[in-house]
């Protein structure tokens, strides 16, 4: 590479983290097909993976926990678990009354067809509804059975013969359907859009069709080879079924927002007379350290699910990972080789109009109104913006956390429509809850009888319901099970009441006497494993917030040897979560936007969502800060006062902070259009805080707070220009620690 000597990006000194991209540009910009190729065979491969091996989904043992898990895993183990279920539900057409006999009538010509379907173990007899407006046909499965095809047959059989009824089902195996089924349309509707959205987004980001394509292209493949990774992964870490959503949100958003970051430094520094490799290099050297330190902020961050555990979040966490992994190598390899090979046709064809309006952007464009005010008034502005930050993070303290639920599913999926009106029309169809007791074999007796008192003072409560259910003890005679079924339906909050009255006063006063034998008592079920599971992310929360904090702090402190920077970073994030969490709850819990965003408010916020937003922000948001900061200390290395430093930092990375956070908003947005509720709310979780994040806290907090920080948050290098001396403007600025 020729350029002068004191210029040469090679005789600068660099950290471990700067020389990583720089060794990793530097060879792939020297050997440029060969990184191309290995890169694609990379994805190829990856991709093929997933053809040949299977991918492991979750089970319903990965989410066991707390005392409703032990109590499922008894019940499991002593073979008392009971088989799939699925449910006929014949009603009046809209507008009419059923006739009672002719509705059971056809209830009983079911009956009969199903009998004789396949995967089908027993049926029970048709029930009328209390008010006489519905009849109900349980069906019980064989173990194991997950096709209920041959029975929908027989429904849709008997729905065509009998229009003026309407005929319908839903249970176990077809909710799973129908659920699965929208999951794959909204994830493919969102790739549909994601790319077309994202390529117009570059286009007006760089002018220019080539320099456009390439962020897309290395988000998209990261995301492939992802997928494809996964496959076998899941066999040690079971795949959860929204994880291929969440490696698309992740990977397109990072993937995208790396790129473009290395490619506009490139582009600048080719702008400033520097060769093509020279100016990779430059890149690699600056960008490509910002895009290192980032992605490991990102892994980091994710790293605090893990230490929640469960299902749910071991594959989220799994798949970020990866995908950000992934993405960074990308960046730092592929993209060097292909900027070096392109040269400047990477602005070629150039947009006439996007070009000219890129110029602008790329000047600093609109950040210029706010910089000013800012950093000649930073006391005012940080008051004002820290006013604004707090207003909209308080609602944060009112937020209720719950488990999905069928309130929390489309409306529109007809499983659904059906289930919810079984629990409407038959109470004994609510959630349920078991009370399991292990006792020793001999006072198998004593444990019946207990558990039959049990259930009658249950009852009696009147948050549960009379049935025909009795208590099931194993064939060995140590585990046996009461069931017990509310008459509410799975969103209702009196539901965990229930739960609680059970297990705090009438399980210890009903089994007290054969718990001092040695027995053990759980209670379980659908309504105690959503209790539990909002307990334990209570509980885990703020302990994966200081978790993740002392991450940043640390890291922070690493990237930039100042502690006040390190600081600062933290705080500015606990206000992205914090904002982000009360946008959450404003929305969704209290119904904010509900017809512009097309959904119905469950009263509370999906449990594991502030988990999983909170790693996702924190580590995204620090994106924008490594990248910013990094221009900043730049300009006060090479000898900028701190108010002079600090503002032309933030401007010279606006355009690409401005387009990143673009891309970040968008594709999270486009998850807010989805029907499933905890897509969207991801998706106006995420897009919310990133826009606030690259405006309020780029633009006004940081800068503000930078100023009257001052020289104490930098370690200016002997030998350095002086404070207040500037150095001129063609000498390049790209030495990090």
């Amino acid at each position: 590479m020729s350029t002068s000597p004191q210029h040469h990006p090679a005789e600068q000194k660099h950290s471990a983290l700067t020389a990583l991209p720089l060794r990793a540009a530097r060879w792939s910009a020297t050997h440029p097909w060969r990184a191309i190729g290995a890169w694609f065979a990379f994805v190829l491969i990856a991709v093929g993976l997933a053809v040949v091996v299977p991918t492991a989904e979750t089970k319903e043992a990965d989410y066991e926990l707390g005392d409703s898990g032990k109590a499922s895993s008894l019940v499991r183990e002593s073979g008392l678990d009971g088989n799939p279920s699925e449910a006929v539900l014949i009603r009046a057409r809209a507008g009419q009354r059923m006739d009672r006999d002719a509705a059971t009538a056809v209830a009983a010509e079911i009956a009969t067809d199903a009998r004789a379907a396949t995967g089908v173990a027993s049926v029970a007899d048709p029930v009328l509804s209390e008010s006489g407006r519905a009849v109900l046909v349980d069906v019980e499965l064989k173990r194991g059975a997950d096709d209920v095809s041959a029975l929908t047959k027989v429904t849709d059989a008997a729905a065509k013969a009998h229009p003026d009824l309407r005929i319908s089902q839903a249970g176990d195996v077809s909710i799973d359907d129908g659920v699965d089924d929208r999951v794959s349309e909204d994830l493919a509707s969102a790739e549909g859009i994601s790319l077309p959205i994202t390529l117009l987004l570059m286009l007006l980001a760089f002018g220019a069709l080539i320099a456009a394509g390439i962020p897309v292209i290395i988000a998209a493949s990261s995301v492939a080879a992802t997928i494809g990774i996964t496959a076998p992964l899941s066999h040690l870490v079971h795949a959860e079924p929204t994880v291929s959503s969440m490696i698309v949100l992740i990977g397109m958003a990072v993937g995208v927002d790396y790129s473009l970051f290395y490619l506009k430094r490139e582009r600048e520094e080719r702008a400033k007379g520097h060769s093509t490799p020279d100016a990779v290099e430059i890149a690699a050297a600056t960008s490509g350290h910002s895009i290192v330190v980032s992605g490991l902020a990102v892994i980091a961050a994710m790293t605090g699910l893990y230490v929640v555990g469960g299902a749910t979040f071991n594959s989220l966490a799994t798949g970020s990972i990866l995908v950000v992994a992934i993405a960074v190598l990308g960046s730092i390899t592929v993209l060097p080789a292909l900027l070096a090979k392109l040269g400047r046709w990477v602005d070629r064809p150039r947009v006439p109009l996007l070009w000219r309006l890129n110029e602008r952007v790329g000047q600093g464009g609109v950040s210029k109104v706010f910089l000013g005010p800012v950093v000649r008034r930073p006391v005012v502005a940080l008051t004002v913006g820290g006013a604004a930050a707090v207003a909209l993070a308080v609602p944060t303290f009112g937020m209720t956390v719950h488990e999905a639920n069928l309130k929390t599913l489309p409306a529109d999926i007809p499983q659904v429509q059906t289930l919810r009106a079984i629990t409407a029309e038959f109470p004994s169809q609510g959630e349920s809850a078991e009370v399991v007791v292990e006792a020793a074999a001999a006072d198998s007796g004593k444990v019946v009888a207990a558990l039959e008192d049990l259930g009658r003072a249950a009852v009696a409560t009147r948050d549960f319901v009379a049935t025909d259910d009795v208590v099931r003890t194993s064939t060995d005679g140590t585990v046996s099970v009461l069931h017990l079924v509310t008459p509410y339906g799975e969103a209702d909050p009196r539901v965990d009441q229930a739960v609680a009255t059970l297990r705090d006063d009438l399980v210890p006063a009903a089994l007290d006497g054969i718990e001092k034998d040695g027995a053990s008592a759980y209670v379980g079920g659908g309504a105690a494993e959503s209790v539990d599971s909002a307990d334990r992310l209570r509980t885990y929360l703020p302990i994966v917030v200081g978790f993740v904090l002392l991450l940043t702090v640390v890291m922070m402190g690493l990237a930039f040897r100042s502690v006040a920077v390190a600081l600062l970073s933290a705080v500015l994030n606990l206000v992205s979560v914090g904002v982000a969490f009360g946008i959450l709850t404003l929305v969704f819990q209290h119904g904010w936007f509900e017809s512009l965003l097309d959904f119905s408010s469950p009263g509370f916020v999906i449990d594991w969502l502030p988990m999983f937003i909170l790693v996702v922000l924190v580590g995204l948001s620090m994106d924008y800060q490594v990248f910013v900061l990094s221009r900043i200390r730049e300009h006060i290395r090479s000898g900028l006062p701190v108010r002079l430093a600090v503002e032309r930092g933030v401007r010279d990375t606006a355009g690409v902070v401005t387009s990143a956070a673009a891309v970040m908003v968008s594709v999270f947005a486009i998850f807010a259009t989805l029907s499933m509720l905890e897509m969207k709310m991801m998706g106006v979780g995420l897009a919310a805080a990133i826009l606030i994040d690259a405006t309020l806290i780029r633009l006004v907090l940081m800068p503000a707070a930078l100023v009257l920080i001052g020289d104490r948050a930098w370690k200016r290098d002997a030998g350095r220009a002086p404070v207040g001396t500037q150095v001129a403007e063609s000498e390049p600025a790209y030495e990090l620690v």
